[in-house]
């Protein structure tokens, strides 16, 4: 059978491996394809942070008058510690030497320069406890200097999760790309091309499949195929993922086609089977077309896109576990670029990637790429297949960490898995992206941390009510704010993205969404936040239909990347200005200071006052929101058995025979006493509502069990007894 190699090119991130490779993988192996991938990214930054490279970083940013910066002056100075140091810090960040933590920690151990201004902060934020994350932390200010000295010294366009972005953001044109492609590999390059050659005389394969997920790894992929062209020329070359999804939908320069064989787009399974039964045919001689799925190639020195096949794409079912194999799993790197803790979840600990359904299933944010296959073709896994996945992915990993990486996980799925988990007592950590839907009760947000969820991100966006219905979000401001509250109290991480410069908000919208970012953190119902700037992209709904939205787009010739649109807001606000202030109050909130500051403090320029009332937020809270619980809704108990004994109480010289039940939670103990009748009723029918049962019994169920014996249902639910269960464990959903 022939072979692939399929790559991810440098970079993504440090501490864990980007999924495409792994999920083309798990789907090839379904099909008995052989297949082997690398994640280049990792491999070349343990290459490059080594004793041995930087020696001859030093070295030659010396010999050749590249240390110009004080900052890179004091490293160079500093480079016999570095030397010393930069073999054990990688192993630590590893998590193969953690008694290292002290040493770290120890003030003066390691080298600093400028990154490590801010370390004044650090014993603030980690405490004289935390060792682990607190060097973690010392230790990524550590390689952000080192990186720094690369960025001054030796490679303008190196960086941690991107290389030579620059060169694949808004790339209208290929000719840029192309004349640095003609330019000597640097010294980053090299450490690649080296790496791939290894692989490539080691695998010896026939098709060589380049995943771009991202701007920052489009570079870093042409520089690959450049050199198996020269090098391997009988190697077909393709690339697929997130970038040509998105961008690449209308090249038609042909001297993209000198790099790569192919580009396909959307899901990558079956474009990949039948580009792969091609090659295996391609000795046989045909006039026949090739029957491609959504496929570039060149022909007759043209660009044409080839989707002759008329198959359907796999469902979700069918495309197989994804696949960790060949990747270096011990090789990634933990880092806490900040403390917060809901940003470390991107960058610390190796976290298995998944997906709980193919597409978005609300579909109607006006500024998301709604009208491009990976939104808008929506499809969920059933949660049984979906775990069968998670445990099949433990025993190959050995990791029970798991991202999945949704556009917005279905919240019923959710639910389904979370119950899925507990009746099969995995024990997992879990994250994931959503919609802060009125769905997410407070008995909801408690049933996905008992399984294992510990945070969760969504998009407020702009914190308006009115935006937020012309973006067609679905929410309102009192909605995320209740949802976001009951996460909270379940104990589960909220972390925000936000958004300003939307088309046709104004400077009031700017400033009353920021009090209202300001009270979400003041009430600590979020955790982490990330303000960005509206970006107008070709795919979404502003950027088909413009005009409807007041904005003026500046149309450019396209013969390569078509994503990012440049247009004016006929507003005439510069928001961009606003990005300083937002981000400065922003980072002060989520650090717990600053909510008692005049939101004009944190800018340079005059702002109006909010119209927004300091306690409009506390008032949502605290409005009665409780819903009559309907008859079908289910009712589950996620508690343990209680400690049941019988006791007689005498009053008035009338004796009743009383029954106290005691639970035990994992840190609290409840106790109850009940009439022996009901006591026992209620033993039983706990029992019943135990999660792991198979039937789950709904609340129309219980109320006529219940009154088959007794009377006054409503006055027992609700009684005060009932409601210290609640507090441990018998949900509504």
């Amino acid at each position: 059978m022939k072979k692939l190699l399929l790559i991810t090119p440098p970079f993504t991130q440090l501490n864990t491996a980007y999924p495409a490779t792994a999920y083309l993988k798990g789907f090839l192996n379904t099909k008995n394809i052989s297949s082997y991938q690398a994640d280049l990214g990792i491999e070349v930054i343990v290459k490059l942070f080594s004793e041995q490279s930087f020696q001859e970083l030093f070295e030659f940013a010396a010999s050749h008058n590249r240390i110009t910066s004080d900052n890179c002056e004091r490293i160079y100075t500093l480079r016999n510690n570095y030397l010393q140091s930069i073999d054990s810090v990688i192993a630590f960040l590893q998590g193969k030497n953690q008694t290292f933590a002290r040493q770290i920690c120890t003030e003066g151990f390691l080298p600093q320069a400028s990154r490590c201004e801010q370390i004044a902060d650090v014993d603030w934020a980690f405490g004289s406890m935390g060792f682990q994350d607190k060097a973690k932390h010392l230790a990524t200010l550590y390689l952000e200097d080192l990186s720094d000295f690369i960025v001054e010294c030796i490679d303008p366009h190196f960086g941690f999760s991107r290389y030579a972005e620059r060169l694949g953001q808004s790339a209208n044109s290929f000719s840029e790309l192309h004349d640095h492609l003609q330019q000597p590999p640097s010294y980053i390059d090299i450490i690649t091309l080296d790496i791939l050659d290894d692989k490539l005389s080691t695998i010896q394969p026939n098709l060589v499949c380049i995943s771009v997920p991202f701007p920052g790894n489009l570079y870093s992929a042409f520089r690959c195929a450049q050199f198996i062209k020269n090098n391997y020329p009988s190697i077909k070359v393709a690339m697929g993922g997130g970038f040509p999804n998105t961008e690449l939908r209308s090249v038609s320069d042909v001297r993209v086609f000198d790099f790569f064989d192919y580009i396909t787009l959307d899901d990558g399974e079956l474009p990949l089977e039948l580009l792969t039964n091609s090659l295996l045919n391609s000795e046989k001689d045909s006039s026949e077309p090739k029957h491609l799925k959504r496929t570039f190639l060149r022909e007759n020195n043209e660009v044409i896109y080839n989707n002759l096949s008329d198959r359907e794409d796999y469902k979700q079912k069918d495309i197989g576990t994804p696949d960790y194999s060949d990747l270096l799993l011990d090789h990634y790197i933990s880092i806490i670029e900040v403390t917060n803790p809901m940003h470390s979840l991107w960058s610390d600990g190796r976290w298995n990637k998944l997906t709980m359904a193919h597409g978005c299933y609300w579909r109607k944010c006006t500024f998301c790429d709604i009208s491009l296959d990976y939104i808008r073709s929506y499809e969920p896994i059933a949660a049984k297949l979906l775990v069968d996945r998670v445990e099949e992915i433990i025993k190959q990993t050995g990791e029970k960490g798991f991202h999945f990486v949704d556009e917005a996980a279905p919240p019923s799925l959710m639910k389904a898995f979370a119950i899925e988990v507990i009746k099969r007592r995995i024990s997992i950590s879990w994250w994931t992206n959503i919609r802060f839907e009125k769905y997410f009760s407070g008995d909801i947000c408690i049933l996905l941390e008992a399984s294992g969820c510990i945070a969760v991100s969504g998009g407020l966006e702009v914190a308006s009510d009115r935006l937020l219905s012309l973006i067609d979000k679905g929410v309102t401001v009192k909605q995320v704010a209740q949802v976001t509250n009951n996460f909270t109290v379940a104990n589960i991480m909220v972390h925000s993205y936000l958004m300003y410069g939307y088309p046709t908000q104004t400077v009031q919208e700017t400033v009353d969404s920021l009090e209202m970012v300001r009270q979400l953190f003041e009430l600590g119902i979020i955790q982490s936040g990330f303000w960005h700037q509206f970006a107008l992209t070709a795919h979404s709904p502003i950027g088909l239909d413009p005009d409807k939205y007041g904005l003026e787009v500046e149309h450019q010739e396209i013969t390569f990347a078509n994503n990012d649109v440049q247009f004016e807001d006929k507003t005439g606000i510069d928001h961009s200005k606003f990005s300083y202030g937002l981000k400065k109050s922003l980072y002060n909130f989520m650090h717990g200071i600053g909510f008692d500051f005049p939101l004009q403090d944190w800018f340079d320029f005059k702002i109006p006052q909010t119209q927004v009332k300091p306690n409009k937020l506390e008032r949502c809270l605290a409005a009665d929101n409780l819903l009559a619980i309907k008859l079908s809704s289910k009712i589950c108990w996620l508690g343990n058995e209680p400690l049941v004994s019988e006791f007689t109480e005498t009053k008035k010289s009338k004796k009743k025979v009383l029954v106290q039940l005691i639970f035990h939670g994992k840190s609290e103990v409840v106790e109850i006493i009940l009439e022996k009748n009901k006591a026992l009723w209620l033993v039983v029918m706990l029992e019943k509502l135990s999660i792991h049962n198979d039937v789950m019994l709904s609340f129309e169920d219980i109320k006529r069990d219940f009154e088959k014996q007794f009377e006054e249902f409503n006055l027992f639910w609700y009684s005060e007894q009932m409601e210290l269960l609640r507090k441990i464990g018998l949900i509504i959903l």
